[in-house]
């Protein structure tokens, strides 16, 4: 029988998903007492990773209820022993690492671990990839913390979107409005969009819309017209605009480029639905206040002007839309038919018949995405926009962003409805710098 494994880990895990120390089976868990401290200095933010600090200290704080945390305490039947402890100080760390930082502290309390249970296996489980580098150069296992990912590479997230063989004359029946129906062994999701190609001829093709195998293919609503204004300038933003306007499927996430016009159609679409047919009663419009690179601090004023800057880029679609016309939009502000607010105060409130829109959403964890989306109420359209190649929150990346776990958890039910949008439109220099920089 293998020996259990000691798993010593960091402060950036917890910060990710405090509920990670019962991701581990029945091996042992280390918790160095500097990440306790670390954890500390994070549980008064009113983000994510706040959440996740109070979180941890909520089910530390219930484990000591059970015995003494210094000795160790089973973290619930089935799973290991839970252990806070101290780095012995006359472990050996290299010279050229400073003592007094965090990081070699913890790899310290490791070392202390190896040293004292020379017979089982120590690993330092971080999401720091420098953190990483540096126990693997002092003799150290290291693992990042994978459980919460819901990718292996980044290139599998769901495009919602799939090119299928047909025959000829398949396509001409389809044109012609008869049933057409996909073969029972292709998998495909709900709402998935499928271009029927001709295997005659590989420039003949169509576009429909999959709903489940029991309904034949339906064909993609192009509005050749507009949605307030927005014409589709390739097939994706074509899928986006036939999602977006489908009453029927009420979580929608659109995932592309910066230009690609993700955030534009579903403006769009919302502007229709709410000031147009009304559908909905008001068009709801936010994102996470999470700053590129060095944040620039407090900011003085109301709590209207402290939001204008991050609530910049939704005003500047909302006006491209009015044409311009601001006072127009000021109005649709003051009556409440559109609502421009930052994330942090949409969470707790239970939001019925709107048309919400959340963009920059891969800026979101998994968690806080989840208190989002569970604050829909009855007749509500939730549309999910973002880049998960641009993203700016450190505790996150491609492959366990909020976004990215919204698109794959969804995907398999037809209450939600995908589109990846590859092209650039919004000028040849957007277009060619998301391509080559």
């Amino acid at each position: 029988m293998a020996k259990k494994k000691i798993y010593v880990i960091d402060t950036s895990v917890y910060l990710t998903d405090a509920k990670a120390i019962y991701q581990f089976g029945n091996n042992d868990i280390v918790i160095p007492l500097k990440v306790l401290e670390e954890i500390d200095k994070h549980k008064k933010r009113q983000d994510g990773v706040g959440s996740h600090a109070r979180k941890i200290i909520r089910i530390l704080d219930e484990l000591r209820a059970k015995g003494n945390l210094q000795k160790g305490v089973r973290i619930e039947k089935g799973r290991g022993i839970l252990r806070v402890k101290g780095y012995h100080p006359l472990t050996e760390l290299p010279s050229d690492l400073n003592p007094n930082l965090a990081d070699n502290i913890i790899i310290g309390a490791a070392l202390t671990e190896s040293m004292e249970n020379p017979g089982r296996k120590v690993i330092v489980v971080s999401k720091d990839v420098n953190m990483r580098v540096i126990c693997d150069s002092v003799g150290v296992v290291a693992e990042d913390f994978k459980a919460e990912k819901v990718l292996d590479k980044d290139s599998e997230l769901y495009a919602g979107f799939t090119s299928v063989l047909v025959d000829d004359q398949t396509i001409d029946q389809f044109y012609n409005g008869e049933s057409i129906s996909l073969e029972e062994d292709l998998v495909v999701c709900p709402n998935e969009f499928i271009m029927l190609v001709s295997n005659a001829n590989e420039k003949k093709s169509a576009l429909a819309r999959y709903i489940n195998p029991h309904m034949p293919l339906v064909k993609v609503n192009e509005y050749k017209d507009g949605v307030w204004g927005v014409r589709a300038r390739n097939k994706e933003q074509s899928f986006a605009l036939d999602i977006l306007m489908n009453h029927e499927i009420p979580i929608i996430s659109l995932v592309g480029r910066a230009g690609c016009g993700k955030t534009l159609c579903a403006i769009a679409a919302g502007m229709e639905q709410c000031l147009g047919s009304k559908n909905y009663n008001k068009l709801i419009v936010s994102r996470p206040v999470q700053p590129m690179g060095k944040d620039i601090g407090f900011l003085p004023g109301t709590l209207e002007e402290k939001m204008m800057p991050w609530l910049a880029p939704i005003r500047d679609n909302l006006e491209f839309l009015m044409g311009g016309d601001k006072d127009t939009l000021d109005m649709y502000l003051e009556r409440g038919l559109i609502e421009i607010e930052a994330l942090t105060y949409i969470r707790g409130r239970s939001i019925a018949n709107a048309f919400i829109i959340i963009d920059e959403a891969q800026n979101l964890t998994s968690h806080e995405l989840k208190t989002i989306i569970t604050r829909v109420g009855e007749g509500t359209k939730i549309v999910l926009t973002g880049d998960i190649e641009q993203i700016d929150n450190a505790y996150i990346d491609q492959s366990s962003n909020g976004l990215t776990y919204a698109v794959e958890k969804f995907k398999a039910y037809d209450l939600s409805g995908h589109v990846t949008l590859k092209r650039g439109e919004r000028s040849k220099v957007a277009s060619l710098a998301a391509k080559i920089l």
